[in-house]
């Protein structure tokens, strides 16, 4: 029975819609690295992240069907092949599952904000907290076994100092102040994320055979370049190094393990993800050039983001979310 007799407003079928999208996409990856993952200690983590995953699908299923709300089709096991060889090696399913969990957490803790019924709030909630506790465990398993590179250290500052004039801006050329923690904080991850993008393309573009999603995919793996080489090359200038902190771990199969259709949408996902992050460093940095440097970036990427929706729509691939009443179109038709 619905909950209380209250209706799900757009934002809680918004929510739930997205994330069973999300969570199909992720157990057709997670089915595919439990098959092939030897290492026992990264099979535990990818194992639980897909038990993870199967159990949001199951309650939004369930909530969906209470509601009377149709169940997207998203991903099914014709999407992913368990018979090709692996494509990845078994050092990127865990970075796969640290990638996916981070990017969760942030996702799950703004839905969560725009929910008010409580069932979803609690399921939402739940969410939050499955997804940092994988996030936590494949932190500490990556750190064990060294590919974890962690952020840029800086000496501790000795007193609180404040800016004494508006050169704490910076200028667009000439000398500028160090960067600050927060600034540091951003490139950083930037470049991680990045990082994770390239490996993925590269992957799939050893498989891939649709001509145009394969030069799309091309597209992307250069802009992702692009954007570790502007991050690796403001931190050199800053005297600390941009390294990278996940292994490339691709073999050397030419066997496609996924549908392209499952492959084209993990990276429009991640694009959205980028949009997200690349705003977000846009909001807090301080220094004019790199405000700049941002703000050239934002558009490249929206402009790449939205070819990946003209190509899944094109394929008749894009599966819509809900949608409000066309409120003309109901009144001309009574007409």
């Amino acid at each position: 029975m619905r909950n209380n007799n209250i209706r799900l407003t757009s934002t809680e079928i918004g929510g739930m819609w997205t994330t069973y999208m999300q969570d199909s996409m992720a157990v057709c990856f997670f089915k595919y690295f439990q098959h092939h993952t030897e290492d026992n200690e990264i099979l535990t983590i990818v194992e639980e992240a897909l038990v993870t995953s199967q159990n949001h699908l199951k309650q939004i299923e369930k909530i969906f069907n209470e509601e009377n709300l149709p169940i997207p089709n998203a991903f099914t096991e014709n999407d992913y092949h368990l018979s090709t060889p692996p494509l990845f090696y078994d050092l990127f399913s865990l970075s796969f599952v640290y990638g996916l969990s981070r990017l969760a957490m942030p996702t799950y803790g703004n839905i969560v904000s725009t929910v008010a019924r409580k069932d979803i709030v609690e399921f939402f909630s739940n969410c939050m907290i499955t997804s940092k506790d994988l996030y936590n465990k494949t932190l500490k398993l990556m750190l064990s076994k060294g590919i974890y590179d962690r952020p840029p250290k800086i000496p501790y500052p000795k007193e609180v100092s404040f800016a004494s004039d508006k050169s704490y801006l910076g200028n667009f050329f000439g000398s500028k102040r160090p960067l600050n923690v927060v600034e540091l904080t951003e490139l950083f991850f930037q470049i991680e994320q990045n990082y994770f993008g390239t490996i993925l393309l590269t992957g799939f573009l050893q498989v891939v055979k649709d001509k145009e999603i394969k030069q799309y995919f091309k597209t992307g793996k250069k802009l992702a370049e692009k954007q570790i080489n502007i991050s690796i090359e403001i931190l050199r200038k800053d005297g600390m190094q941009g390294n990278v902190p996940v292994s490339l771990e691709v073999t050397d199969s030419t066997t496609a393990p996924f549908s392209d259709k499952l492959m084209l949408y993990i990276i429009n996902s991640l694009n959205s993800s980028w949009i997200n992050y690349l705003g977000h460093a846009l909001s807090t940095t301080m220094r004019k050039d790199l405000g700049t440097k941002y703000f050239r970036l934002l558009p490249e990427i929206l402009t790449y983001a939205e070819e990946g929706l003209e190509l899944l729509i094109e394929r008749n691939w894009f599966e819509q979310p809900p949608q409000s009443l066309d409120r003309e179109k109901l009144i001309k038709q009574e007409k």
